[in-house]
C-alpha cells in the first residue's frame, strides 16, 4: 500500500481539505494537550533552510500527539549532494514513521516522495507551502467566517505562498483578487490552471483595486528565501505595501495576514502589523493545530 503524502494542495481532493480543517479546528477546540494518538510514531524533520514556524509546530504538534520527532538541517545531511534523495528516503522509510522536508527543490521533494516508503510532508518549497496555507485557512474561518463566502485579497510578490492560494481556491470555493507587480506576476499557467478547475481570480497590477470590499487582505516578503535580487525588489514593491491607507479599501470587518517573517515597514507597517485587523499571530499559533491535522491526515487517524 501506498504512502498517503502531503506535498502540495492541487492532488488533494475538497474532501480531504475539508476534513483535515475539521480537524484542525477540533484538535485547537480540544485545547494543547498531550495524548497517544501518534504514540510509537517518530517524524524526521528535514531542514535545507532555516526555520522557526515550521519546525517549532511540526514539533510541538508531533509531541502533543504522542510520537517523537528527529531534526536534522542540511548541514548535517547529504540531502542529494553525496547521496541521491531517493537513496536517502529509502534508508529514512527503514528508520522513521514519516518525514517532514523543508527544500526549495519542488522537483526534488517529488522525487524523495516517491522513493520513500513512508508519508512525506511538504514542510515548504519554492513552488508551493501547502501546511501554511491550511493553518491560514482555519484561521479565515475562525474570524472571517466560511470559505466559501470570503474574497481574499494578494498584494506583492507572485509566490509560492499566492500559488498555493490559488490551489486552494477552486477546492474550496473563495475569491481571489491578486495585485502584483507585472515583473513579479504569478506564471499565467498557474492562474489559467485555478480558472480552469473554476476559480474566481481577477489578476491586476493595482493593490486598491484588489483590495477594495475584500475580506482578507494576505501578503507575504517582497524577497523569499533563495531570492538574489532583494534591492530591485524594494524598489518595485514599494508601492505595494500594507499600510492603514490600504487596510481602508477592504471591507469593515476585514483582517490582515502574513505567514512570516514580516519585514516591518516593508510590506507592511507597524500599525497594521499590530494592529486589530491583523490575525497574524492567530495564524502562526494556528500552524501547530494544522500540523496535527496534517499528521492525523497521513497517518489515517483523522477524528
Amino acid at each position: 500500500m501506498s504512502p498517503k503524502h502531503f506535498l502540495d494542495i492541487a492532488s488533494q481532493s475538497p474532501e480531504a481539505l475539508r476534513a483535515i480543517l475539521d480537524e484542525g479546528h477540533r484538535v485547537k477546540a480540544e485545547g494543547r494537550i498531550r495524548t497517544d494518538r501518534l504514540r510509537g510514531k517518530t517524524l524526521a524533520m528535514l531542514f535545507e533552510r532555516p526555520s522557526t514556524r515550521t519546525r517549532f509546530s511540526f514539533d510541538l504538534a508531533m509531541r502533543e500527539l504522542g510520537g517523537d520527532t528527529i531534526v536534522a538541517s542540511g548541514d548535517e545531511m547529504q540531502l542529494g549532494r553525496g547521496e541521491s534523495l531517493s537513496d536517502t528516503a529509502k534508508v529514512l522509510s527503514r528508520y522513521v514513521s514519516a518525514v517532514m522536508i523543508r527544500m526549495l527543490d519542488h522537483g526534488g521533494l517529488t522525487t524523495f516522495a516517491e522513493a520513500a516508503e513512508v508519508p512525506v510532508i511538504n514542510g515548504l518549497t519554492r513552488r508551493s507551502h501547502p501546511c501554511q496555507i491550511i493553518a491560514d485557512l482555519i484561521t479565515i474561518e475562525e474570524r472571517v467566517g466560511p470559505l466559501a463566502e470570503q474574497t481574499l485579497a494578494w498584494v506583492g510578490d507572485g509566490n509560492n505562498v499566492l500559488s498555493t492560494l490559488l490551489e486552494a481556491a477552486p477546492k474550496l470555493g473563495f475569491k481571489m483578487r491578486i495585485a502584483t507587480p507585472p515583473e513579479f506576476a504569478l506564471r499565467p499557467t498557474v492562474v489559467d490552471t485555478a480558472r480552469r478547475l473554476g476559480a474566481d481570480v481577477t489578476v491586476g497590477t493595482d493593490p486598491k483595486e484588489a483590495v477594495r470590499g475584500c475580506d482578507v487582505v494576505v501578503t507575504d516578503a517582497w524577497a523569499s528565501m533563495g531570492d538574489e535580487d532583494e534591492e530591485e525588489r524594494r524598489h518595485v514593491f514599494r508601492p505595494y505595501q500594507v499600510d492603514e491607507a490600504l487596510m481602508e479599501e477592504a471591507g469593515p470587518s476585514a483582517i490582515f495576514m502574513h505567514c512570516l517573517p514580516a519585514h516591518r515597514g516593508e510590506e507592511v507597517t507597524n500599525a497594521v502589523m499590530d494592529g486589530p485587523r491583523s490575525a497574524v499571530f492567530d495564524e502562526a499559533e494556528n500552524r501547530v493545530h494544522a500540523q496535527k491535522a496534517i499528521l492525523a491526515y497521513v497517518f489515517d487517524r483523522l477524528g
